[in-house]
């Protein structure tokens, strides 16, 4: 695939319209007369907006088809939700719409989903004990590296734990010409009495949490967002968000002790 050109099957980019902002502004107002047409040409006529976001895109994904699609969903979203009477440029009012389905489908369609802070503080975890082996021969205990980032011991495990591949249940591990043996094969399970009853306890635990709390946790360690994000959209200070996430945490650690 060449470098900024986006190839979407059965789609000739040399073939696509564009629209005129005079012929914009008319099909709109055809559209909102419930002229069926007028949105199909609408449609047709913004699908270059829709490639030209999936530019950003080119070296991040093996399936641009999917991506596209998505794109002309927000697109068709735009052109449904769009008013002529707020004198805006409809690309100006579209490409947020189309970037944020194609951001939603990316996040909710990956297999693990990992939020910025934890990376951070997992690759900061990894240069502490490199650092402090270098210098002592000794790697620091988890519980020491917390301290020394001034987190929580529970991050810290969280965090090196998100570096490790997954591995499938029915990977094979041997096969010496009869029948396969899979992981799943070797994996006892003397604990799952003991597994249910904590995933209970540990639910039980976040619905105790209040709404807010359980909505920053989901924002800080899913989402990825940071203290100061989270603290502009619930209108409250960041001292207040760590707060919250700091009681959250510590309501979930003796669920876990």
């Amino acid at each position: 695939m060449a470098k900024y050109k986006v190839e979407i099957t059965g789609i000739n980019t040399k073939d696509l319209q564009t629209l005129t902002q005079e012929e914009m502004i008319e099909l709109f107002k055809r559209y909102k007369e419930n002229d069926q047409y007028a949105k199909e040409l609408l449609v047709n006529g913004n699908l270059k907006l829709v490639l030209s976001i999936l530019k950003k895109y080119v070296s991040k994904t093996d399936n641009l088809d999917d991506l596209f699609q998505i794109g002309c969903i927000g697109l068709l979203k735009a052109i449904d939700n769009f008013d002529l009477s707020h004198e805006v440029k409809f690309s100006t009012y579209a490409v947020p719409m189309i970037l944020g389905e194609i951001r939603r489908y990316i996040r909710d369609n990956n297999s693990i989903r990992i939020s910025r802070s934890l990376k951070d503080i997992a690759y900061k975890t990894l240069k502490v004990k490199e650092e402090v082996f270098n210098k002592t021969g000794k790697e620091p205990t988890n519980e020491e590296v917390a301290k020394m980032l001034n987190t929580d011991l529970y991050e810290v495990i969280l965090a090196l734990e998100s570096l490790k591949e997954p591995i499938s249940m029915y990977e094979p591990i041997y096969n010496d010409g009869g029948d396969t043996i899979y992981l799943y094969d070797q994996l006892e399970d003397k604990k799952a009495n003991e597994d249910v009853s904590m995933k209970l306890s540990i639910e039980n635990a976040i619905n105790d949490l209040s709404e807010r709390e359980q909505y920053i946790l989901d924002e800080r360690f899913i989402i990825g967002k940071t203290q100061m994000e989270i603290a502009s959209e619930l209108n409250i200070s960041q001292a207040q968000v760590s707060r919250l996430e700091s009681s959250a945490i510590k309501q979930l650690k003796k669920v876990l002790k």
